[in-house]
């Protein structure tokens, strides 16, 4: 399975897109859409909440392994470079520029588009992503951009195979009840193996749960490997207890407070000690206090943009993660609301 963010402004086209490549299925603060044809198939998330809320952004792109950033002939906005901070800091590497509603535009202006797109990204994980003009009305690019999807979710699916033997790990992203079975959870496998009748546990809530049945596109089977999209019926927990983002997995580590090695955005403002922040990671979130910076070996009251620090962060909501996680940190009162990205670090 391929799995594909459709991310941009809310007049990006992004939504149009997501129409044309696959079939609506759950709305929430993101939209799934999916497509099973010849071989194929497309798991399609539009991150329909954003850019109002940050947090269906970095959900779409915490789902998928392939992002697909629409910018319209108008050409780039604030939220267009918010999307390419958000793909810089999740490292982000596989994705294609679209250049959507190119009927609307003419040929000379998507070239100047695709230059300026271009000097732009420069320096990001964007930098060497291929460009390509469509339109959901005449069809322009959609079969070549389909084949572009194709080919690159080859390359992830080479990828993901090498992590199959890694210990096994599901991020939810939807559960609920279904009578006679008990509680079913949508979600996708990040890395390992899991099987049928295995023992895991649920986080951050430490429960202890066994995968009853696995579905993939409404198929029983009996394993299921990193990448795959599945549906899981699990024993000796309830639908209640359990939320988008919480992970099933063997070696998690569980907090409120964390320790980050980080590196800030060029395009923010300073981070002080004492402002609240933001915290994603996975699928989830919650707000953090900066209590401590330590920059290049000294206590110091803030950092500057596009430095690297550590920052000592305190909480109130456990955080279930393991030490390949990639942490981002957000100030929700700013036009550019990504702050800095870090991982744990081992330093008390």
């Amino acid at each position: 399975m391929t799995k594909v963010a459709i991310i941009g402004g809310e007049q990006s086209g992004r939504t149009a897109l997501a129409s044309k490549l696959g079939k609506k299925g759950n709305v929430s603060d993101v939209t799934m859409y999916d497509f099973a044809k010849s071989g194929t198939v497309l798991m399609i998330v539009d991150a329909t909440g954003y850019p109002k809320h940050v947090k269906p952004l970095v959900t779409a792109l915490n789902l998928t392994d392939i992002a697909l950033l629409c910018i319209p002939p108008t050409g780039p906005d604030v939220y267009t470079g918010e999307c390419i901070v958000a793909l810089d800091m999740l490292g982000c590497r596989h994705g294609v520029v679209v250049l959507t509603k190119s009927d609307l535009a003419y040929s000379s202006a998507l070239d100047e588009l695709k230059k300026r797109i271009k000097k732009i990204t420069t320096g990001t994980v964007l930098e060497n992503w291929d460009q390509i003009a469509v339109s959901t009305t005449t069809f322009e690019g959609m079969e070549e951009l389909k084949k572009m999807i194709d080919s690159t979710g080859e390359k992830v699916d080479e990828e993901l195979a090498r992590s199959n033997e890694l210990s096994p790990r599901v991020v939810i992203d939807q559960v609920f009840n279904v009578t006679g079975i008990g509680c079913v959870v949508l979600g996708v496998v990040k890395q390992g193996t899991i099987h049928v009748k295995e023992k895991m546990t649920m986080m951050p809530v430490d429960k202890t749960v066994e995968i009853r049945s696995i579905q993939m596109h409404d198929v029983d089977v009996k394993s299921a490997v990193a990448g795959a999209r599945v549906g899981l019926a699990l024993k000796n927990i309830q639908s209640k207890d359990v939320d988008r983002g919480y992970v099933i997995s063997k070696n998690e580590i569980v907090t409120k407070d964390f320790t980050l090695n980080c590196t800030l955005s060029r395009f923010t403002k300073h981070v002080a000690v004492g402002v609240m922040l933001h915290l994603f990671v996975g699928l989830q979130s919650a707000p953090v206090r900066v209590e401590k910076i330590v920059a290049n070996g000294d206590t110091v009251d803030y950092a500057r943009f596009g430095s690297e620090c550590i920052l000592t962060l305190s909480g109130s909501k456990n955080i279930a993660h393991i030490g390949l996680d990639r942490f981002i940190l957000a100030n929700l009162d700013e036009t550019q609301r990504f702050v800095a990205y870090g991982f744990c670090s081992q330093i008390p």
